[in-house]
């Protein structure tokens, strides 16, 4: 619909106006250290990953590093991001795939990434934009998934769902940084629990902040 499409074009562009340098908050070097820091990030803040990777990269520099960990060993090192038993064993298969199939590197491909131990759409994703600046889909997590929903971009809750929605509905040139522009948005004033409606500069595109704060698109 043509008055979606304005409208959509507009909330990117003032999400864009407002946060230009818009890009994921967890630190890298190259895309492997995007992968394994995702991988991290699971149900866990960046902030606790960042956090944690300095000293995990010193020790584990490289695929193979983590290739042959002992288990035991990284899931202590990991162990405060939580999940550490499943994440130490996505980290050292993965690995093992980078090293075995990929000759160390990782794959900047969306079908190849699936295929590694632990990486789903949302992984892979963020490792293809993040880490070469490919865009092959949008990542949906819990602030782009929260925020797909208010603004009415999507009215399902599965998040391959909510992707197809979003590849729909954004322009494809937008995908890169779509994550990032939301989650950024979403951790500064569209909260879950408590949007901030008044002072969000979305809020007359926004079909949700009428329900949170009833008359506030007349002001």
């Amino acid at each position: 619909m043509p008055g979606e499409t304005k409208r959509i074009r507009e909330i990117i562009r003032l999400l864009r106006k407002h946060d230009p340098q818009s890009r994921t908050a967890l630190e890298f070097r190259n895309p492997f250290e995007i992968l394994v820091a995702t991988i991290l990030a699971a149900q866990c803040t960046d902030e606790r990953v960042n956090r944690i990777t300095p000293g995990l990269f010193r020790k584990y520099p490289a695929p193979a590093d983590f290739a042959r960990a002992d288990r035991s060993e990284l899931e202590r090192d990991i162990r405060s991001a939580g999940f550490f038993r499943n994440k130490a064993k996505s980290l050292i298969g993965a690995s093992r795939k980078i090293v075995e199939e990929f000759g160390g590197s990782v794959p900047d491909s969306m079908a190849a990434l699936v295929t590694l131990p632990g990486v789903a759409r949302k992984t892979a994703n963020i490792v293809l934009s993040a880490g070469y600046g490919k865009a092959e889909g949008i990542a949906v997590d819990t602030h782009v998934r929260r925020l797909s929903q208010r603004l009415g971009f999507s009215r399902e809750d599965d998040p391959v769902k909510i992707e197809r929605d979003l590849m729909a509905a954004v322009p494809a040139e937008d995908w890169l940084d779509f994550n990032f522009l939301l989650v950024d948005h979403g951790r500064a004033v569209c909260q879950a629990r408590k949007p901030r409606c008044p002072e969000c500069f979305l809020r007359r595109l926004c079909p949700s902040a009428k329900t949170f704060f009833p008359g506030l698109e007349k002001r």
